[in-house]
């Protein structure tokens, strides 16, 4: 691909967050969406119809000479097919996390992409955004000197109070830690590097759910297939331990979504599920100094669209993987990552079920960071 030229993408699963990234797209400048597919060929009218695509079947995008990367936007179970299906093409992949729904179907999709020369990047690529950068300036300016420990925790009631078929959230490849978990684990790893070793446990509050979403599902009551609170302790190469807390059980709570204590201070994140808000730090036990980050790029609140009180700057790592193809460099929200992620999170399930700790291949996988110029031109 040369430089004068857009990275053509075709996206694959047309439901709730394609809208995000096809919206997000004329905000960076190296980025265009050019078809889209999904089994209900009406999803990928409509899509087609609002954004000026081509409707395709799944086989003739992945033939379209138009479409350089498939953009992975199905549930977690068909990532591993589709993602392979579009390596055999030709195309370039980034999909939606996890990578696949197990670290072995993982490994052999970063595999395959290497062997064919592709490129493979995933989401997500939140830790991106002006927070995540802030704070790994922070971090490596040694603001906190070094890190010892920290927790994360991301804690809510659950997915059927809001989406109508919610079903699949509570399977295997679901479940709050596979679901919410690669926006922590990443961030973590963006900040400290990544994990050698795991220990945790698990729970399920409720064996049966009820959607309580608006819709023709309201009231109906499913079975949970997979564990909804899982707590862990992951130590990391750089010798810092983290407690993670992922719950679907919970009402409310006060936990902060992410801090990191060091030898000189403490650092607070905000959710690494958006791409902006508050970075706080306290030197030395000092008082909480917070840094807003709405001035910075990919900081700014944009989502949703009608009422924005959030940053939401999806396509960000597909952005820079367009970048990455030119520039002859590694993609940051690369599939290495996001396999690395993925043997995390499998690895906190693991342990939580057999009691025993978990140790994780050595992987060199901390993406370089993202400076403000270079966030600057890749646009958003």
């Amino acid at each position: 691909m040369k430089r004068s030229e857009r990275l053509g993408i075709g996206l694959v699963g047309c439901g709730n967050i394609a809208g995000t990234y096809l919206r997000n797209a004329g905000l960076f400048s190296g980025v265009e969406f050019r078809a889209c597919a999904d089994l209900d060929e009406a999803a990928a009218s409509r899509r087609a119809d609002e954004f000026g695509l081509k409707a395709l079947p799944l086989d003739a995008l992945l033939a379209d000479d138009a479409v350089d990367l498939v953009l992975n936007l199905t549930v977690p179970n068909a990532h591993f097919a589709v993602s392979m299906a579009a390596l055999a093409a030709g195309k370039h992949v980034f999909t939606e996390k996890p990578l696949a729904a197990t670290a072995t179907e993982g490994r052999r999709l970063v595999a395959e992409a290497e062997r064919l020369g592709l490129a493979i990047g995933s989401a997500p690529d939140t830790f991106l955004g002006a927070a995540g950068r802030l704070a790994r300036r922070m971090v490596e300016d040694g603001a906190i000197g070094k890190v010892v420990t920290g927790t994360a925790f991301m804690m809510t009631r659950g997915m059927e109070h809001w989406h109508p078929n919610p079903q699949f959230y509570y399977q295997p490849g679901g479940g709050p830690v596979l679901d919410m978990g690669p926006y922590y684990i990443t961030m973590l790893v963006n900040l400290l590097g990544p994990a050698r070793r795991i220990m945790a446990m698990n729970t399920t509050g409720e064996p049966e759910r009820r959607i309580t979403a608006p819709g023709p599902t309201h009231g109906a009551r499913f079975s949970v297939g997979t564990p909804t609170t899982i707590t862990a302790l992951i130590e990391f190469a750089s010798g810092a331990t983290v407690v993670a807390g992922m719950s679907w059980d919970v009402f409310r709570h006060g936990n902060h979504p992410i801090e990191l204590h060091g030898t000189e201070g403490s650092l607070r994140l905000p959710d690494p599920d958006t791409f902006g808000g508050t970075v706080a730090i306290s030197r030395r036990g000092a008082d909480w100094e917070e840094h807003a980050t709405a001035g910075l790029r990919h900081g700014r609140l944009n989502w949703p669209y009608d009422a924005p009180d959030r940053a939401n700057y999806r396509m960000l790592g597909v952005a820079d993987l367009a970048a990455a193809l030119e520039e002859d460099r590694p993609a940051r929200a690369s599939g290495a990552l996001a396999l690395h992620v993925l043997e995390v999170l499998e690895g906190m399930l693991e342990a939580s079920i057999s009691g025993a700790p978990v140790h994780l291949p050595e992987r060199s996988v901390r993406p370089a960071p993202l400076t403000e110029s270079e966030a600057v031109a890749l646009g958003g």
